[in-house]
């Protein structure tokens, strides 16, 4: 730790399968989910919520492991943009020295890969910026962070349907990417 009290932060390992066609991207997992090794696990952060709400499955009700066992049953990974960087506490906006998660790379090996999802404007900005020129579709979303209180519920529950539609693309195969 430096005298700032800030300490490197480690993203966890991508939770994919070779079938994944969807990729929703967070920012870098915050304390909570940092101590229990699990991602979003801040009970007040409304992410397992709001995508068991666009996939139709009562992710809050299940274990972890059976939360990210019913994401890639979906097509659905999960991962974060930012690899590593110092961090005083759980604010996207307290990132400083970030390496990024090497999106491309990590896109290359799922053959079936066709959008990302990005949970908040940093993850967004980060990750459009990553992925710029590339051929996936990429969808924004507001951040389901406890800390992100500014927008009700039920605008965000709205706003994150899109992932429904988004994914429903996906598996149609509508969303197409060029090799």
């Amino acid at each position: 730790m430096n005298d700032t009290g800030q300490s490197r932060k480690s993203s966890f390992a991508p939770v994919v399968a070779p079938d994944t066609r969807l990729l929703i991207l967070g920012s870098l997992p915050g304390e909570a989910s940092l101590q229990a090794q699990q991602y979003y696990a801040h009970p007040r952060n409304l992410f397992w919520h709001l995508v068991g709400q666009a996939i139709g499955t009562d992710l809050p009700s299940l274990k972890y492991e059976q939360r990210l066992e019913a994401l890639l049953a979906a097509k659905i990974g999960l991962w974060d943009v930012v690899a590593t960087a110092t961090r005083q506490g759980s604010l996207d906006t307290a990132i400083r020295n970030a390496t990024h998660s090497p999106l491309l790379t990590l896109a290359q090996s799922l053959p079936d890969l066709r959008a990302f999802a990005f949970n908040g404007a940093k993850a967004a900005k980060i990750g459009m910026g990553l992925l710029k020129g590339s051929a996936y579709h990429c969808l924004a979303l507001p951040s389901s962070s406890p800390a992100y209180a500014a927008m009700p519920l039920a605008q965000k529950e709205q706003l994150w349907q899109k992932l429904a539609e988004l994914r429903e693309l996906t598996l149609a195969s509508n969303l197409r990417r060029e090799h």
